[in-house]
């Protein structure tokens, strides 16, 4: 297939993706793809794959995305007030290894923008919509917790989800919130906020795939302990298994993620043993065929996510995996 993406720099081949969104979304039928479909709590998914997190940072474009064939979408990160992306080159794309580098650091167009956007579209979303939330990078860790506060009260009446985000590489210090000395104290005053507003929307909490293997279970744990109803596994990462030489800051994504992310999926089924009954677990990472998607709902994922495998492969690959599900059934 002719990728004239490829064609421009990564920059700016990013910025004008959602242009190509919504005009590829106009020769596309309106119908959700139906296939493994799958209900958790009061959430009805028709496909299990779903649009990853940093993709519709300001939920702009939910109507075009669910019309390529999505089965949910994460919109976001969205932050508390609007703020730029890091300075200085923040996005490349290595084409040997099927990999994206970026450094954004949460661009957002704040709140208010993205819950006006949300508002907007709802009447016409037909998938659920899951919000991804983060801190304004000159919040303190100490602090964070009332930015993410601050998110669910203002989403929770159009949110069908959230998904609290302490895992992208690159705002400084967030990482640290899934610290074994930080984790228990930031989310206590979280589920404390979200059981006073009486919100039941599902909090689910993003996860680095850079933790290692007792780490990831202490993390878990706490999760449990503090109520989280899910998980998404996983983040970017610093690891820079590439052929492509790429800044050591910012985190990678696409084909040299899929084994840790593969590894985190597997312990994390593992860990939760019964427990995972009662949790929605979101694969992302490293999924760039159809065969991937698969794989890791085998495995045990109950949804998957995917951000890379548009760029290298296209906007039609949610139809793509739509077929290939039709034809091994």
């Amino acid at each position: 297939m002719l990728k004239p993406w490829f064609w421009l720099p990564p920059k700016l081949a990013h910025d004008l993706s959602p242009l190509a969104v919504e005009l590829c979304s106009l020769f596309q039928k309106n119908e959700t793809p139906e296939w493994k479909s799958f209900s958790w709590r009061n959430l009805n998914f028709k496909n299990r794959l779903g649009l990853a997190g940093g993709v519709d940072k300001n939920a702009e474009h939910i109507i075009a995305w669910q019309k390529l064939g999505c089965g949910f979408i994460e919109v976001g990160t969205v932050t508390p007030l609007a703020q730029k992306s890091n300075p200085g080159k923040i996005f490349d794309r290595s084409f040997k290894d099927e990999a994206l580098w970026n450094r954004m650091g949460f661009p957002s167009a704040g709140a208010d923008e993205a819950f006006y956007n949300l508002s907007s579209l709802l009447p016409k979303a037909t998938v659920p919509l899951l919000v991804n939330i983060g801190k304004n990078r000159d919040t303190t860790n100490e602090n964070a917790y009332h930015d993410y506060n601050f998110l669910i009260e203002k989403f929770h009446e159009v949110a069908d989800a959230f998904v609290i985000n302490v895992s992208s590489p690159n705002t400084i210090g967030l990482r640290d919130l899934a610290s074994k000395e930080s984790l228990d104290a930031f989310l206590k005053p979280i589920m404390t906020k979200k059981n006073k507003l009486g919100c039941e929307k599902p909090l689910l909490i993003k996860l680095s795939p850079d933790l290692q293997t007792e780490e990831l279970k202490r993390v878990l744990d706490i999760a449990i302990q503090n109520h989280v109803d899910g998980f998404v596994l996983t983040n970017t990462t610093l690891l820079r298994n590439t052929h492509k030489k790429f800044s050591n800051e910012g985190g990678i994504s696409g084909k040299p993620l899929a084994e840790a992310a593969l590894l985190s999926l597997k312990t994390a089924i593992e860990h939760l043993g019964k427990e995972k009954s009662n949790k929605l677990v979101i694969s992302v990472g490293g999924v760039m065929t159809a065969k991937d998607v698969f794989e890791r709902i085998a495995l045990g994922a109950d949804l998957v996510e995917v951000y890379t495998a548009l760029v290298f492969t296209g906007l039609h690959f949610f139809r793509k995996v739509e077929t290939a599900a039709h034809e091994f059934k």
